[in-house]
């Protein structure tokens, strides 16, 4: 399968976020680019190998492994075989920066990708609505780019956690997640997770970038900001129901995190 499309752009080019050009190849042609290329490009590898040649390294490309390069770095790749399928996204608009940036994607980074059927899918939904579409397609297709970058930041910060790093965790989150509105200690989550409080905290802190018993506030506030727009219970109801000591510490909470009070939220139109 071979396709590549270039949208006509016309004022989608004044949005935050827009596709410049998208496709895929069965067989990926030899590309040397000794100046890069003017955008930033996601490509990811389905089928088959290839290298990559960039930095003076030389890196194996093989299947479900993803590149970001940024927009003018050097770089060039070629298959190792008859079968190479390569798909590429290439973004831009005046908030692109930011936005990958935000997703971890600045420098040249190579991923692997655990499973890629949502990432296609959504690749796919792309492709589909800039052919369907000559008039609206790209801006729906910018839309879906959206979802692209936030399905691709979810497989590839999972890439970039261990596999026994990743499991203690998912174990001390979820942990949370069923048990917020008991009392939970550190020692508790150490306990499931397996690991020491140091490294606990690390894990959350690099990962979550907040705190273990902060992520726990996080989400006793999550549970109780759905108990004050859908039902019509008190404040000290939902601060025992989420797992707060009293109602003065949740609302002096609620506040920091919220800047408003539980009333004042629950007041809100």
């Amino acid at each position: 399968m071979f396709f590549c499309d270039y949208p006509i752009l016309r004022t989608e080019k004044e949005l935050p976020l827009f596709l410049v050009n998208m496709g895929q190849q069965h067989c990926q042609d030899h590309i040397i680019r000794p100046e890069g290329y003017p955008c930033p490009q996601i490509l990811f590898c389905t089928k088959g190998s290839g290298t990559l040649l960039m930095d003076g390294d030389v890196i194996p490309i093989p299947p479900f492994t993803a590149i970001y390069m940024p927009a003018h770095h050097p770089h060039e790749y070629y298959p190792d075989g008859d079968v190479w399928d390569i798909h590429w996204v290439v973004p831009s608009g005046y908030a692109a920066e930011d936005i990958l940036k935000h997703f971890g994607l600045s420098e040249p980074k190579i991923f692997e990708l655990k499973e890629v059927k949502m990432l296609e899918h959504i690749f796919r939904k792309m492709h589909e609505a800039i052919r369907a579409d000559s008039v609206f397609g790209n801006y729906r297709a910018s839309g879906y780019l959206y979802d692209f970058l936030i399905e691709f930041y979810r497989l590839t910060s999972s890439s970039g956690v261990s596999g026994a790093t990743n499991s203690a965790l998912m174990k001390a989150v979820d942990h949370i997640n069923f048990n917020f509105a008991s009392q939970i200690t550190m020692d508790d989550l150490c306990a499931v997770s397996s690991v020491s409080k140091q490294y606990l905290c690390l894990l959350f802190r690099q990962n979550l970038e907040t705190r273990p018993m902060e992520y726990i506030a996080k989400r006793r506030i999550q549970a109780a900001k759905e108990l004050l727009t859908g039902s019509d219970k008190t404040i000290e109801e939902i601060a025992e129901e989420t797992g707060f000591c009293g109602s003065s510490y949740f609302c002096k909470l609620f506040k920091r995190y919220e800047g408003i009070t539980p009333s004042q939220f629950r007041n809100i139109k």
